[in-house]
């Protein structure tokens, strides 16, 4: 999408809300994320979503300066974007989760657009939103989620929060996929498919 150009409120109306088949490719398509503001606190949002997220399968890089070269949930914590970049050996950052607040997301995002290579997805956590950077970075061809919560969008989609009772606003006869490891664990692969 081409950022530049935009009137005023477009890039407001375009994350407005996101369709499912494009929160489920990003999730699918997904092996690493870079999760900006993780704690070692496991009573703290960042530390759920990264055990989650861990447990699904996606490579996370905790990033926090605080916590830089201590190992959180078995991973190396990153001082900052180009560490977690180079601790990949070259290859690219798939998304780069801000799990910091409105006003920290906007020199997250151009840190984030300082890698080289460029991450595909800039993804700011419930709560966070910053219109200006957003721009920004579509400018520079990423795509970016603002104001959502990958493990909560992959509970939706996979169907595993309708076990706690919240509507996933999925409806469909067709059974949920079971991952191949694990307990009650569901994939995000298309209902009624088998996963590979």
């Amino acid at each position: 999408m081409q950022a530049t150009g935009d009137e005023p409120g477009a890039v407001a109306d375009r994350h407005a809300r996101y369709p499912d088949a494009r929160i489920r490719a990003i999730l699918n398509d997904t092996r690493t994320i870079a999760l900006v503001g993780a704690s070692a606190n496991p009573a703290r949002p960042s530390w759920i979503v990264m055990k989650y997220l861990l447990a699904r399968g996606y490579a996370v890089i905790p990033v926090n300066p605080g916590l830089a070269g201590q190992d959180l949930l078995g991973r190396r914590v990153a001082a900052t974007l180009a560490e977690a970049q180079a601790s990949l050996g070259g290859q690219p950052i798939d998304i780069v989760e801000i799990f910091r607040n409105s006003a920290a997301a906007g020199p997250l995002v151009d840190e984030a657009l300082a890698l080289s290579p460029l991450p595909r997805i800039i993804w700011m956590q419930l709560g966070v939103r910053d219109d200006a950077a957003a721009a920004r970075a579509e400018a520079q061809g990423l795509t970016v989620i603002m104001n959502r919560c990958p493990k909560i969008e992959y509970g939706r989609l996979s169907g595993e929060i309708g076990w706690t009772g919240v509507n996933s606003r999925i409806l469909t006869a067709r059974k949920p996929v079971l991952a191949a490891k694990g307990v009650q664990k569901l994939t995000i692969a298309e209902r009624g498919r088998r996963s590979e």
